[in-house]
């Protein structure tokens, strides 16, 4: 008896990803962004100076979670929100999933700003003092260095090279920087600025893209020609030149340099939608969406954006890529953060003595070049599993 074969009800954005990670290469850069996030979630518990429990005559207190604050509160909250939105059972609607993954962790947020009141000032020196070095037992992080301990307690301190010899028996594993922070605990918090300032800038420029992008392709004509001569306009600014000027006139802000990112970056996005929506207005189910008297918003982005946001999602990886080396060029020419690790800020410390400190570059200069490069690993394997045609030269190559 002949059996009639089961239909394939693979969704599309499932086989997308399973085509996507098929290769070597995107397993190796997204291998390298979950340790990225791992290490930007988890930042207070791997490198900070103070004990993550300790018990003192039979007392157990949680030090570290005295000193977390708002931001941290709302990285690990959407951290954990996210895993479970993964891990559950049943299929979430995209849209609802993504309502609760902004809404629980700002809420979360929102209220440890409220009722937590972390000290202003840390002072790093009193976690090497009696009180806590003779308690009854204690568990300090990996890295016991906080990124802004300059260890002050042990004199002169600066630029020391992985491993070296120190006084008081310190270990540092990719030696210290000019003021005497540990580098590996500020390569650690400095992840948590890299990601967000990619992730959000691009977050920007997508949404404003998708919305300029999909008016333009859906409505053409005159819409379609002012939006472009708009795109035009903006594609003309340069981003790292209009930085330095806010930088120069408002102060660093890491706010700031999100949104300018995000504003001048959108350019490329409504391109990718417009040509998209061009090609998918003209569709059958299009057309009866129209003919049923569905709303606009409902159209274009119910309908049409799902079948057309693919080749977005590639560009988006590129983009994070950008915005992540943006920040860093900023830093490294010294108009960075204050105060707050970069991987920039610690590249440019490299060359500022009078000899080279070769560990000052090779490790932040490696962690950006390896954060743009799986990114770029990544969008290209999704480029591939999404354009036939590239699939069928690869097809052939090999």
């Amino acid at each position: 008896m002949k059996t009639t074969p089961l239909p394939n009800r693979e969704t599309f954005s499932r086989r997308l990803l399973r085509k996507a990670l098929q290769g070597v290469g995107v397993k190796v850069g997204l291998f390298w962004v979950g340790l990225l996030v791992v290490c930007a979630v988890f930042a207070p518990f791997l490198a900070n100076s103070m004990p993550i429990v300790m018990s003192r005559d039979g007392m157990v207190s949680w030090p570290v979670l005295h000193y977390l604050n708002s931001e941290d509160i709302f990285v690990l909250g959407a951290f954990f929100v996210a895993l479970l939105l993964w891990l559950l059972p049943i299929r979430v609607d995209f849209r609802l999933g993504l309502m609760v993954l902004v809404a629980i962790p700002a809420a979360l947020a929102v209220l440890a700003n409220l009722y937590l009141k972390p000290p202003q000032l840390v002072i790093y020196d009193s976690f090497r003092t009696p009180a806590y070095t003779e308690a009854d037992w204690h568990l300090m992080p990996p890295i016991p260095w906080s990124p802004r301990d300059y260890l002050r307690d042990y004199g002169e301190t600066g630029l020391e090279a992985p491993l070296a010899s120190t006084t008081g028996g310190r270990t540092h594993w990719m030696g210290t920087e000019a003021n005497g922070a540990d580098v590996a605990s500020r390569m650690i918090h400095a992840s948590r600025i890299a990601l967000s300032i990619g992730i959000i800038a691009t977050g920007i420029a997508m949404l404003i893209g998708i919305l300029i992008g999909g008016l333009m392709g859906y409505f053409s004509g005159t819409v379609d020609m002012l939006g472009m001569r708009l795109v035009e306009i903006f594609e003309s600014i340069p981003t790292l030149f209009l930085l330095l000027t806010f930088v120069a006139f408002f102060g660093r802000s890491l706010y700031m340099m999100m949104v300018i990112i995000g504003l001048t970056s959108w350019s490329g996005y409504a391109r990718y939608i417009r040509a998209e929506f061009l090609k998918l207005r003209r569709q059958d189910y299009v057309q009866a969406a129209v003919a049923s008297g569905l709303p606009l918003t409902s159209i274009l982005f119910r309908h049409m954006l799902p079948n057309g946001v693919a080749p977005l999602l590639v560009a988006a990886s590129f983009g994070v890529a950008s915005a992540i080396l943006a920040e860093a060029t900023l830093s490294f020419l010294g108009l960075g953060l204050v105060d707050s690790p970069s991987w920039g800020e610690m590249l440019n410390q490299a060359v500022q003595s009078a000899t080279f400190n070769w560990w000052m570059a090779v490790f932040p200069g490696g962690a950006i070049f390896m954060t743009v490069f799986a990114y770029n690993l990544i969008g290209e394997a999704f480029r591939d599993a999404i354009d036939p045609h590239m699939a069928r030269n690869a097809g052939v190559n090999t």
